[in-house]
């Protein structure tokens, strides 16, 4: 059985029996100049210890019912994500769309941030990385993911920008549940390079015709609708032609053109998406025309927040997961732990995880403050996909042949992870940004 409950606290109210769980409430909670800690409750197959109670001890200061999201129809060891499928222990078969998002709609957490007059919690960005975290220590890496897109990757930019229009006809069935959401910015031959894009949208009428493609597309299979990036002008400054559109994906010519096997992540779906001659109304833009990549680039910053949020957790399990294997393995008559390698790498990967945590709530406190945290979440996004990559392959190497099968946990972190060096931004573009803001890139100086 498979749950994760989350239960968010204030820093100094921690085991007081008077304190209600911030997770039920919907009336949104004023933030300090400090930082909201969170404290999330998560059971994966078994119990995780957190430092907090559990429901229902007599120490616990969580009432009853509390929010759970099941999934417990789900084996452990099988992966899932916005939908699930009937696979093998490995990891590797095909999608059926939903079996798993109304777990999640039930119980608000495809809208934590977002307004209550559209269906979320209205509560701030702090309490959707509590989440994310809870998210992340599910076995399968899909899981995380396929709810960051709806709710940290196609909608930020939808709900900062949109007219009411859009927000009542996208992200009120997307915080719903109705609808799932897909991302449209990538393309054949366009990936970090996000103004190098070729799909365009003209004019002709009250609509836009929207003709061209989109690559690497989570939820792309199974999506009702993608926030589409597509030049919609002829500036000949790429950061101007640009606009977010909501395109339905049933729209005649939408076609998936082919679904893509991936290295990890094997239950997300990702698809390359075609567009010919699609026609959707002028009132489907987001924002003002012109202002897209600007737009999508502050869209970004959520997604390299909740990337982060998601590697963090992953590189704790892969940290002790691997002391329990190598606490018992036997090898030249004492344990692999008691090697003093073994246990002063463990150590010193996890003082470069707790590190990187706190950078990650900084980068949380200054988003929630409304700051430009363009720098701060690159540094974090370029950190968390190197680390874990670090973390992953060192703890991996200490299973020995038994970490390169697909029967343990180790080698699913490994693979899954992987992508956070690559997606939202390779860690090479993300350097480029960091060079940019530092005043250091030959651009910058000249």
């Amino acid at each position: 059985m498979v749950t994760v409950q989350c239960v968010v606290y204030r820093n100094n109210q921690i085991g007081s029996t008077n304190q209600k769980p911030r997770m039920e409430s919907r009336v949104r909670d004023p933030v300090g100049p400090q930082l909201i800690k969170q404290y999330v409750r998560v059971r994966v197959g078994r119990e995780l210890k957190m430092g907090l109670p559990t429901a229902g001890d007599s120490q616990s200061p969580i009432p009853g019912p509390i929010r759970t999201l099941d999934f417990s129809h789900v084996p452990d060891n099988e992966p899932m994500g916005m939908s699930v499928s009937t696979v093998r222990s490995n990891g590797r078969g095909e999608e059926r769309t939903r079996d798993t998002t109304p777990a999640t709609w039930d119980n608000g957490y495809l809208g934590i941030s977002k307004p209550v007059e559209y269906g979320g919690l209205g509560l701030d960005y702090s309490y959707e990385i509590a989440a994310a975290e809870a998210f992340a220590t599910i076995n399968c890496g899909g899981v995380s993911m396929a709810i960051g897109v709806q709710c940290d990757m196609a909608t930020p930019a939808l709900t900062k920008y949109g007219s009411h229009h859009v927000k009542e006809n996208f992200l009120k069935p997307t915080i719903a549940g109705d609808y799932v959401a897909c991302l449209g910015v990538s393309e054949v031959g366009s990936g970090s390079d996000v103004s190098s894009i070729k799909s365009k949208a003209y004019v002709d009428g009250n609509e836009w015709v929207i003709n061209g493609g989109k690559m690497w597309t989570t939820n792309g299979t199974q999506a009702d609708w993608m926030c589409m990036l597509v030049n919609t002008n002829d500036n000949k400054n790429p950061h101007r032609s640009k606009s977010l559109i909501c395109v339905p994906m049933k729209t005649k010519g939408v076609s998936v053109h082919r679904k893509i096997n991936k290295m990890g992540m094997h239950s997300s779906d990702t698809a390359e998406i075609t567009m010919e001659n699609v026609r959707v109304p002028l009132d489907n833009i987001i924002g003002e025309e012109g202002k897209g990549f600007q737009q999508q680039m502050n869209q970004f910053q959520n997604e390299r927040i909740y990337a982060a949020a998601g590697a963090i957790p992953a590189m704790d399990r892969a940290i002790q997961e691997t002391i329990a294997y190598t606490s018992q393995r036997q090898a030249f008559g004492k344990s692999i732990l008691d090697n003093q390698y073994v246990h002063y790498r463990l150590a010193e990967l996890q003082t470069e995880v707790e590190c990187l945590r706190a950078l990650l709530y900084q980068c949380v406190q200054q988003h929630v403050a409304g700051e430009d945290i363009t720098p701060q979440a690159t540094m974090l996004k370029l950190k968390s996909g190197r680390l874990v990559r670090e973390v992953t392959d060192s703890c991996l190497q200490f299973w020995g042949g038994m970490g390169y099968t697909d029967d343990v946990i180790i080698s699913r972190l490994w693979r899954d992870t992987r992508l956070i060096s690559i997606g939202g931004g390779a860690d090479e573009v993300m350097l480029n940004v960091i060079c940019k803001y530092m005043g250091i890139d030959p651009g910058s100086r000249g």
